[in-house]
């Protein structure tokens, strides 16, 4: 097979602002603040903009990144939070420049990593679409060819001739990927931006990906979803900390990034810093009680079970989403503090920590994690991936024995009755 993507020695150095000055004497405060023009423009003279902008700290977002993509292939980019996945992609298509190295595509390239990349607020959808199949080097005549079938996949007939800055987040990305996917790209570039849309597009998306698969395009896809990386995918590639740890079939990527996923299980919260957020309040802790009031990493299906998250600190309005995955990094339920419920309640003597509370814990045997995803201040804080890792045991739901097959696997349980004849 020809070449589709060559990267070789990738490298993207970040440079972040460094520790808050502190000042013994209000006189060394007033110096510094009469100075800093003058070092800002030193650097400016330079050519450094990051020393203008006094970013003192260095960040290596990707290092020694090397791969071959062939064309046709259907490759996932999985990794941690904060392990490059992004930054990597970014890169390939041509939104950011490498520190060192070099990527070399070969083909048209087709985009979709965050809400609305490549669209231009002021215009219509109409006149995007038109933007997006030039900039991807069509012909008009190509671009009025798709142009209907686009409109139909993103469900946005009446808006097509509305400024798109005023589409809400779910018909931006609707109509982004609708081009994305029908301009015929050679190479399409999926960031998980689908988690945006709702669960009936975001299923006709990934039929779409499969089709353009099955055409012989090649896709690169990232996601936390393992059951869609081993559905779509044939390749994937493991990122953690930058660096590419495993490159091969797609089972068996996925197994590699479990494996990372058990550790960060077992990790202190306050020395953990793949988390993303605004950071202003931190969970420090989530700890897991069973029936008995004890702190557990097993738990008993159909038995009482308790999470409670502390937090660092506390801001009006604040909010917790408790997300627990499976072995496969497939999400089973969550559990959410703003959607109101009759026995929740308020108490103040809790300081700043959150409490859930389930009766019947319904999770079948096996291994699970759990994501902790704090808002505050209207924005995020704080979102932790497997923050904690703990297991469930065969028990008893309402009386009846409950127990997992390895031919039929299922995750969960709903309590229920039978009416049989005699």
């Amino acid at each position: 097979m020809s070449i589709a993507i060559l990267a070789k020695d990738l490298g993207k150095e970040y440079r972040i602002g460094g520790p808050q000055k502190t000042y013994d004497r209000l006189g060394e405060q007033v110096v510094d603040m009469m100075s800093a023009p003058f070092r800002r423009a030193a650097s400016i003279l330079r050519g450094d903009a990051a020393g203008a902008a006094e970013l003192k700290k260095r960040f290596w977002a990707l290092q020694d990144v090397s791969f071959q993509i062939d064309h046709g292939e259907v490759v996932g980019i999985i990794g941690r939070n904060g392990a490059g996945k992004s930054t990597l992609l970014k890169i390939l298509s041509r939104i950011t420049d490498p520190t060192v190295g070099e990527a070399r595509i070969y083909g048209r390239v087709g985009s979709l990593l965050e809400v609305g990349t490549g669209f231009h607020p002021e215009l219509t959808g109409r006149e995007n679409i038109f933007l997006n199949g030039a900039i991807l080097g069509m012909r008009k005549t190509e671009i009025i060819r798709k142009f209907d079938e686009i409109v139909a996949f993103a469900e946005i007939d009446d808006f097509i001739d509305t400024p798109v800055k005023h589409y809400s987040s779910g018909m931006y990305v609707r109509l982004a990927f609708a081009v994305a996917a029908h301009l015929e790209p050679e190479i399409l570039l999926v960031d998980e931006v689908l988690a945006v849309g709702d669960v009936a597009f975001q299923r006709k998306s990934l039929g779409k990906m499969s089709e353009v698969a099955a055409e012989g395009r090649t896709v690169l896809f990232v996601s936390h979803n393992m059951g869609l990386v081993q559905t779509l995918c044939q390749r994937g590639i493991v990122l953690q900390e930058g660096r590419i740890v495993f490159d091969g079939g797609a089972s068996e990527s996925v197994e590699c990034y479990l494996r990372t996923l058990e550790t960060m299980g077992q990790e202190d919260l306050t020395t953990r810093t793949d988390r993303q957020g605004a950071g202003e309040v931190r969970a420090i802790d989530l700890t897991i009680f069973n029936g008995e009031n004890q702190a557990t990493s097993m738990l008993i299906t159909g038995s009482p079970a308790r999470f409670e998250v502390t937090l660092d600190g506390w801001m009006y309005g604040m909010t917790c989403v408790l997300t627990i995955f499976d072995h496969l990094g497939r999400p089973v339920t969550k559990f959410q503090s703003d959607v109101q419920g009759p026995d929740d309640e308020i108490n103040p003597e809790l300081g700043h920590k959150f409490v859930c509370e389930i009766d019947e814990f319904l999770l079948m045997s096996g291994n699970y994690r759990v994501d902790i995803w704090l808002r505050g201040g209207d924005e995020v804080q704080d979102y932790v991936q497997a923050a904690v890792k703990f297991d469930v045991e065969t028990g008893l739901l309402r009386g009846r024995p409950v127990r997992a097959t390895p031919v039929n696997p299922v995750s969960m349980l709903m309590p229920h009755r039978w009416r049989t004849p005699e």
